[in-house]
Order: C-alpha cells, then structure tokens, then sequence
C-alpha cells in the first residue's frame, strides 16, 4: 500500500453537490434485511440485488505503520514496543485506550452514510476479543474479552442508526495469515496460524463466538473470515502463496470455519479469501462450494482498471455461480477509484474502499498529526534526537485523543466524489465555489473541477497501474488526490510542470457579463485556453487576453501548449476597469 501524505482541506459546497447527486442516484441501504448469495449476485430478502459500496475501517482496531507515518516494517506490536520504549507500559495502555476510544465514533459513521457509501468492513484484531494462545491460563480452553465485542455492538449500533451495513472481518488471525507481517501483526519468531492447530482452533471459536453474538443482527451483512491469507504451504520460497496450486490448509480451515458458523448461524453470508491477498483460489473450490451461502472476495490494487483486469475473478465466478465482492482496493489516484468502481458496478460487484482514514492522503479522511508526533515520527525514523518521555506522551495521548477524531481530520471532498458520483456521472463539478465578482477575481489554479480525467481535467498520468504501490500521479501527494502534478509553496499548492497537452477545467459564477482580461499567472510556459468551449489563441503564462464571459455559469479550460508551466492562478479582471 502506497507511502502518501498531504495537507489538503476538505470543502463543504463540493461535498454538498457530491450528496445531492448520490442522493439523486443511489438506491438507499437496506440494513435492516439480511442478504444473502443468490446466483452470481447478493440479494435482500426480497430478492433485489445489492451493491454493497462500502469504505474499511483500517487502522482502528489493527495499526498499520504506513497508516502512522513510518516507513518499513510496522506491525502493531513492534509500533507498541516503541511506545513503551519512550513513555511506558501504563501510559502505552491509555494511548490505545484513547485509540480505540477515538479512531472510529458515531460522528464518523454518520459521515460515511451522509456520503452515500451504505456499509463498512470492520477490520478485527484477534487479541481484542480473546487472548493470545501463549497467554491462554489453561491450555486448549478460550478466554473471551469483552472489549471488542462490545466496541463491535457500537459499531453495529452507530451503523443501524444510519441503514448501514457492517461486514466483520477477521483481519489479523490468531498467529497471523501470511508473510506480510503488517497486515495481521504477525510476529514470525512465533508459530503462525498454520504452524500452530492450537491458533486455527482459536480462530475457529472465535467465528462460532461471533456467530452466537450476531446471528440474529441483519445489519450484519456478512463474515469475512480470514483477510488476505498470504503463505507458501507447498513452498516456504513462495512467501505469499501466489504460486500455490492446491491451497489444501487453507481450505480445510475455511470449510470448517464455515461449519463452526453453521452450527450456530444459518443466515448470514460466509465471505471466503483466497491464497495471495484474497486472490489466488487454485484449489480452495475444487471440489466445489461447501455452502450454498457463500460469497468469493478479492483484492484489487496498482492493477488495471478494464474488465479484463478481473478477468479470473469473472472465470470463477461463472463457473461455481458465485457472488463476487470487491472486499478491499483503494491506494491510488481518483480516477483509478472512478474507473474501477465503474466496471465493478458494471459486472453488479459491490466494494470496499481502503481506508476511510489514515496520517496520508487519498482517502476520504485524513489524519492531521501534531507537530510533536512529527518528532517522534522523526526519531523513530533516525532523522531525529530522541524526545523527552513528557514531550513523547503528550505527542502521542494528542494524537490518540485529538488528531484522529473526525472533527480534526482533513476532509477530501474530492476523493469521495471518486467513488460515489463520478463512475455514473460524465460531468465535472465544482471543486470549489468559483465565483466572479463585478470586479473579477482570482482563481487558485489548483481548484480545477471534481471528476474523472478526460472530464475535469487531462494528465498523461492520471494513476498507478504500475503492480507496484506510489504515487505516480501526484508526486507530491498534496491537496488532491487527482491525476494532476501538484506542489507546494510558500503561497500554498500550485499545479506542476503540466506537459504538452494536458488541460485542466475550471466552473465559474459570474455575476455580471462581459469581457474580462484573463491572465494565467504561474512560471514561464506557454497555455491556451477555451471559454464555453470556444477556443482562444495561446500566450504566454502571465500575458493577459481578453475574454468574454456570460452572467451565470461558464466553463474555462486551460491547456499547456509548451515550456511545462507552473499555473499558481487564474486572474480576471474586467477589461475596463471598475464596475460596470
């Protein structure tokens, strides 16, 4: 998953127009109905399909160092033991307290429904809901903890209060899944689940556990029973199992897992995960499905967007006659989100974007951290001296009691149009109210409109579809989450080194008709521009031409023509001078 960071500002009249669309356009959540696999799609019980449009909850119950600003390796236990290392086991114990306390509340959830997404996955940590087998008082027995059943209930209660549903997701299993340790805090000097009877047994409970607590909850869409299982179980060389051919463990587990539910719960959703990150299932179904409730998951990232790039899935599906989800994909550009949603969608494929927040930018919320987490961050990283146990607690309670809260996150109004307006809509919206006066106006180039590249704007790199995490597109990583080259200054962002060809589209309120002198300001280069789609002759950045503009809604496109100008914004001033 892609190292991002940016310091963007969300903006209310887009999120505003972004809502009233999807209002227009989105049929409303169902939650208080249990789905089921019927055919190739998940239905209601009234047997209407539904596209589950969901965002996962990631870095709430399990911490990802990405999430957190570190580079490398980051499982939570090993980001834990740095904590304790600067300010202590009792203060480490109220830092994720005020965590988990924090990350995700009701006022989150409520964002996300007033969006228009219409269920969350709830990424699980095993150890929040019982004990390590090593810390187990007697051996072979479970010991269950409330704690995160009932931060579960919350959640559960948070989303049926808004028609959400919840998919639970066993993200980190007991031992952990796979050879990406950061996914399910796995510690490899321990045995992992498939070394260990004694972790697939837990895991195993847990899922009955679960099964007796939520059976009766149709907010609950469905289990997602163990995320991304990545191991090599005919090779050790094949680290993440994506060349395994028969997958025999894993589907023994996920046979029994789905019996252990049964035995309990006959109406939920079982969600199964193949081999190498949910996606390699050579062998899991080939003696047939188990269940007939069943639906196959899989994980999409830094790909190709087209139907062809879901080729395998689609095989799969046709031939057990199986639902697909979409159970996790995110970490890219805006128009990677549009384009992938729109041939999801296009196939009846619900998803689950990763994540709704995070420290770095292209998601729908961002963490703002405080300057003092900055230095721990730094320290961490070797760039920096070794903070004060007082100054290290205060960075990380703030953190964990302020930073993360939704009302101080950064909001990106842009990201979420991605997702939810711009797949079933060709037209480009307002980033921001552009309007201007009698007396003109400045226009920040940066603000072009929201929508899909080749819509609201044109950039030869508009997202990653490279097999490999960056941030090809915006380089940056500031503002927006666009295919457009940003940077930043001590006059805020500006839009960077646009090449030949490469446009950006701009909607504009003008209050009183006539012509205006336009003049892109920026670094040398040369731009032409189109007003209500009639071309203008080029000219340099910075020369003024004039412009004529009707009272209301315009539309204004500039192009770069040559020299890769830097456009910091768009000045129009009436043509005579003063008001008119």
């Amino acid at each position: 998953m892609s190292p991002d960071r940016s310091r963007a500002r969300g903006v209310g009249a887009a999120l505003a127009a972004t809502a009233l669309c999807l209002a227009m356009s989105l049929a409303p959540a169902r939650a208080a109905q249990f789905l089921r696999a019927q055919g190739q799609q998940i239905v209601d019980e009234q047997g209407r399909p539904v596209i589950l449009r969901g965002v996962g909850l990631g870095g709430w119950m399990l911490q990802e160092g990405y999430m957190l600003g570190l580079g490398g390796p980051g499982m939570q236990h090993t980001i834990r033991q740095r904590i304790v290392e600067l300010i202590g086991e009792q203060d480490t114990q109220a830092f994720y307290r005020a965590w988990l306390d924090n990350y995700v509340g009701k006022d989150d959830i409520d964002a996300v429904a007033a969006w228009g997404f219409n269920s969350v996955r709830l990424p699980m940590h095993y150890e929040l809901y019982t004990l390590p087998l090593s810390k187990e008082p007697v051996p072979g027995q479970q010991t269950w903890l409330e704690d995160g059943f009932k931060r579960t209930d919350d959640l559960i209660a948070w989303a049926k209060a808004n028609g959400l549903y919840v998919i639970l997701d066993l993200h980190a299993a007991p031992g952990g899944q796979g050879n990406d340790l950061n996914i399910s805090d796995r510690d490899p000097s321990t045995p992992s689940l498939w070394d260990d009877a004694g972790n697939r047994d837990k895991m195993v409970a847990l899922w009955r556990k679960l099964a007796q607590r939520y059976r009766d909850e149709p907010a609950v869409a469905g289990y997602d029973i163990i995320n991304e299982p990545n191991w090599g179980f005919a090779s050790a060389a094949d680290k993440n199992g994506c060349a395994e051919t028969g997958n025999a463990p894993l589907r023994e587990l996920l046979v029994r897992t789905t019996a252990a539910i049964r035995e309990i719960d006959q109406r939920h959703i079982v969600i199964i995960e193949g081999n190498c990150w949910g996606n390699n299932y050579r062998g899991v179904l080939d003696a047939g499905p188990w269940d007939d409730n069943l639906v196959l998951s899989f994980h999409k990232y830094w790909n190709g967007t087209g139907r062809d790039s879901i080729k395998d899935q689609l095989a799969l599906r046709a031939r057990w006659n199986m639902p697909l989800w979409l159970g996790e994909t995110g970490e890219n550009s805006n128009d990677w989100f549009t384009r992938t949603v729109e041939t999801m969608e296009g196939e009846g494929i619900g998803w689950a974007n990763w994540p709704l927040k995070k420290l770095r930018y292209n998601n729908p919320l961002q963490v703002i951290a405080n300057p003092g987490y900055q230095r721990v961050l730094a320290y961490w990283e070797g760039k920096g001296p070794r903070p004060s146990r007082e100054q290290a607690r205060e960075a990380l309670m703030t953190l964990a009691t302020h930073d993360i809260r939704l009302q101080n996150n950064a909001r990106h109004p842009d990201v979420v149009d991605a997702w939810l307006r711009a797949p079933r809509d060709d037209r480009s919206l307002p980033f921001k109210p552009n309007r201007v006066a009698r007396d003109g106006a400045e226009i920040a180039a940066v603000d072009f409109d929201l929508g899909r590249n080749g819509v609201a704007y044109f950039d030869l790199t508009a997202a990653n579809e490279s097999g490999k995490p960056g941030a090809q597109w915006n380089p940056s990583q500031l503002y927006r989450n666009d295919g457009v080259d940003l940077a930043g200054g001590s006059d805020g962002p500006r839009v960077a080194a646009m090449q030949d060809g490469e446009w950006l589209k701009y909607t504009i309120d003008v209050e009183a008709g006539g012509t205006y002198m336009l003049s892109v300001r920026g670094k040398p280069g040369v731009t032409k521009a189109k007003v209500n789609g009639g071309p203008l002759a080029p000219v340099r950045v910075n020369d003024a031409q004039a412009v004529s503009l009707q009272q209301g809604r315009n539309t204004l496109v500039i192009e770069a023509v040559s020299g890769e100008p830097d456009l910091s914004t768009l000045s129009l001033r009436p043509a005579f001078g003063g008001e008119r």
